[in-house]
């Protein structure tokens, strides 16, 4: 189902988990990963780096992160290194688009009145 799915259905494979400080602001437990939001490692042979998301591809579910990348067998090429979502944390989002900018806000006054 997951590979035969299409785009829009494929989108929200792309949820990545929140660090705890996030998720007890913004009240949610995860969220779509987007270009430029900072994400943490977690499992793999990368766990523990930490980078910008430099580009996602919807299409294969995989995630690009700066700094998380392999040589290849020449030594002189490096090349991204392709991660599943599940694999990541966010840890800060990108918000210059306003409209995620607004989506966050809501969710962070949402959270705010549950608490109260």
């Amino acid at each position: 189902y997951r590979y035969n799915a299409p785009l829009h259905i494929k989108g929200t494979f792309l949820a990545a988990h929140l660090i705890k400080e996030l998720r007890a602001k913004y009240g949610i437990r995860n969220l779509r990963v987007r270009t430029g939001d900072k994400v943490r490692v977690i499992r793999g042979q990368y766990a523990g780096r930490e980078g910008k998301v430099e580009r996602v591809d919807v299409k294969t579910t995989k995630v690009f992160v700066s700094k998380v990348e392999f040589v290849k067998k020449d030594g002189a090429t490096k090349v991204p290194y392709p991660i599943d979502p599940s694999n990541l944390i966010i840890v800060e989002f990108d918000t210059t688009d306003k409209r995620r900018a607004e989506l966050l806000k809501g969710l962070a006054e949402k959270a705010s009145k549950k608490t109260k």
